[in-house]
This record gives structure tokens, sequence and C-alpha cells, in this order.
């Protein structure tokens, strides 16, 4: 949003600095929410800036096939995807999440009592 606003303002360049500066960024639960046309924009610009200069960790429970439904357009998808990929590890974790497994464990722990 605040990148959005950024743009809207046309201070982008300014925020996007903002974002090369730290050598470590996580971005989490990218697709829990879809972006719109000028999310989408931006998160691409953010990704671009970076690009072979800083190390970013991405969340998701979206596979790589999915993220044109995040972005609502395949081209933008398919070049953020192009710009991660390229030099990155990807660990796909499979399984119960630790959150449902831990609530479970309650769940039957109280249900002993």
């Amino acid at each position: 949003m605040r990148l959005k606003k950024a743009n809207r303002e046309e201070v982008l360049e300014k925020k996007l600095r903002d974002f090369t500066r730290y050598k470590l960024l996580i971005i989490d639960e990218v697709g829990y929410l879809p972006f719109d046309e000028d999310g989408a924009h931006c998160f691409f610009q953010v990704i671009s800036k970076r690009y072979e200069r800083s190390s970013t960790i991405f969340t998701s429970n979206k596979s790589n096939g999915q993220w044109g439904e995040i972005f609502q357009n395949n081209v933008i998808a398919s070049a953020v995807l192009d710009r991660i990929l390229h030099h990155c590890t990807t660990i796909n974790i499979k399984g119960e999440s630790y959150r449902l497994k831990e609530r479970r464990k309650l769940g039957l722990q109280t249900g002993k009592l």
C-alpha cells in the first residue's frame, strides 16, 4: 500500500531505494491476498531493483504456477518469477502446518481431560 501511495505521489523511486538498502528482505505470505494492477507493478519494481544485488526470502503457500492468479497477470508473474528463480534455492515444505499440528495437539490434550 505504501508503494502504491508513493507511485501515486510520484516518489516511487525514493521508496524503492529504501528497499534496496537492506541486505536481506523477507516477503512473507506472497499470495495471501491478490495484487491489483498497481500493486503488481510496484512489487515487480521492488524485485527488479533488488535483482542480483541483495537477498530476498519469499514465503508462499502458492506454487509458481499459481502466481499468475496472485498478480492477476501472467506476464507480470512470469517476469517476477524469472528474476526470483534465476539465482534461487527453492525449499518446498510439504506436510501439516505447524500451527495446525500444535492446535490439534492441544485439542487432543483437552479432550483427554
